[in-house]
């Protein structure tokens, strides 16, 4: 059974000859390369484009190593395309095109570009170069320390399709595995859905998202950032996933840190260590959103990994706290659907004791927006007491705008409205269904 990913063919065919290269991005192993070559390739040709008008080169494969070099690689697809109509031209892992000095500086000759070197030509110029061919068109995946999402906002600035990919949302996770929905979020809550992780089973899945981090994230973490040891980076990880979904900041991650460690670590430097995760697609910031005052606030922020089997991965698989992994994946799968997403805040004025008035801090779990479309969410694991469903409700009996105002519950059971007009609807569905409604 092959993995579909059909939100993403779509996305892809949204951009398709927009005169600009698409450069896709995303944590390494998520499905880069399989997303263009068999799945977009088959995709053009099902839709009449001729199999000899695209031309897909791995640059990773050894077969292809003499096109590491960038002006052999140019030349090589612009005599490919030349002659044809639209041609469709897919370069996968573009950070293996090494950088030469530019040959008019050097008699011609090709000489390999050190760090430090102005006049060069590398893989950027390879793309924007090619992409300027009216009867081409571009797609390009990059993995590594050279491919980072930080670099690649300021390399491609206004010149490039930026196309994040992330790994398999539940949706396609369910529809890979074709069971039964609830008993599949549970799996799905545990190892996640990097693609070669879900082909996995038991201690070989576990073992490959415990490697994951080893021998490639944190080795492109430590290259890219020129770090001398990878411990703090690693204990400052494991903090982040003990804490996804708890509001922090670089003051209590540091503390956290030194308790933990009976050691000092700066607030700049956890500064700088969240940023190095952040733009190596690990992990993805949600701020503060002031419901009231319609603005975002303050340098509190919730951290929620790209996928839970990575976050679990971090703690040996030791906490499955069923509420941070559902809240995780509501907040990705939202992301997946476009909206924006933020963590809802307002104060309120109660009276005390005393009978004095109070300020309160209330807090939603989420407040998302797309297009005409607002939410307010509470992920919720418990709602069968009478404590906790006041707990859960009551934020929203002080909101009065016109925001739908869900609860959304990991159990088995399909969309409702309580007393108050309020939507309580079951995880699976939520995810599966709702979104799309």
């Amino acid at each position: 059974m092959n993995i579909e990913r059909n939100r993403c063919i779509a996305k892809l065919d949204s951009v398709r000859e927009n005169g600009f290269p698409k450069v896709i991005t995303g944590i390494r192993r998520c499905g880069k390369s399989y997303l263009l070559d068999p799945l977009y390739k088959n995709h053009l040709i099902e839709s009449g484009v001729k199999e000899n008008h695209i031309l897909s080169i791995r640059l990773d494969d050894i077969k292809n190593a003499g096109l590491r070099d960038p002006i052999e690689l140019t030349n090589k697809v612009l005599a490919f395309a030349r002659g044809k109509g639209m041609c469709y031209v897919f370069l996968d892992e573009i950070q293996e095109v090494y950088a030469l000095v530019n040959p008019s500086l050097t008699g011609g000759k090709r000489v390999l570009a050190k760090k430090g070197d102005k006049e060069t030509i590398d893989f950027v110029d390879v793309i924007l170069g090619l992409s300027r061919e009216s009867n081409i068109d571009l797609y390009v995946t990059g993995s590594n320390a050279e491919m980072l999402s930080e670099d690649i906002e300021t390399k491609f600035r206004d010149k490039a399709t930026i196309i994040p990919l992330s790994p398999l949302s539940f949706e396609e996770y369910h529809r890979f595995k074709g069971g039964q929905a609830d008993a599949e979020l549970y799996e799905y809550m545990q190892y996640g859905g990097m693609p070669l992780a879900i082909l996995k089973e038991g201690d070989d899945k576990r073992q490959y998202l415990k490697d994951l981090f080893e021998l490639t994230y944190f080795k492109d973490i430590i290259e890219h950032n020129h770090l001398k040891r990878g411990e703090t980076l690693d204990e400052l990880c494991n903090i982040l996933s003990e804490g996804s979904g708890q509001l922090l900041n670089a003051t209590k991650i540091a503390s956290t840190y030194g308790s933990v460690k009976r050691e000092r670590v700066d607030e700049q430097t956890v500064s700088n260590y969240l940023d190095y995760f952040k733009n190596a697609f690990i992990i993805r910031e949600a701020r503060r959103f002031d419901l009231k005052g319609r603005k975002e606030i303050g340098a509190l922020r919730k951290y929620y990994f790209c996928d839970t089997g990575l976050r679990n991965a971090r703690l040996n698989f030791a906490f499955p706290d069923e509420g941070q992994m559902l809240e995780n994946i509501v907040y990705n799968e939202l992301l997946y659907h476009g909206f924006t997403v933020n963590v809802g805040t307002f104060d309120s004025f109660e009276r005390n004791k005393d009978g004095k008035n109070v300020r309160k801090t209330n807090e939603i779990d989420f407040f998302a927006e797309k297009g005409l479309r607002s939410y307010y969410l509470q992920v919720c694991l418990d709602f069968s007491s009478e404590k906790a469903r006041e707990r859960e409700i009551r934020p929203y009996h002080l909101l009065r705008d016109q925001a739908q105002k869900i609860i959304v519950l990991n159990q088995p059971i399909q969309e409702t409205r309580d007393a108050n007009g309020y939507t309580i609807i079951g995880a699976a569905d939520f995810l599966l269904r709702f979104l799309d409604a």
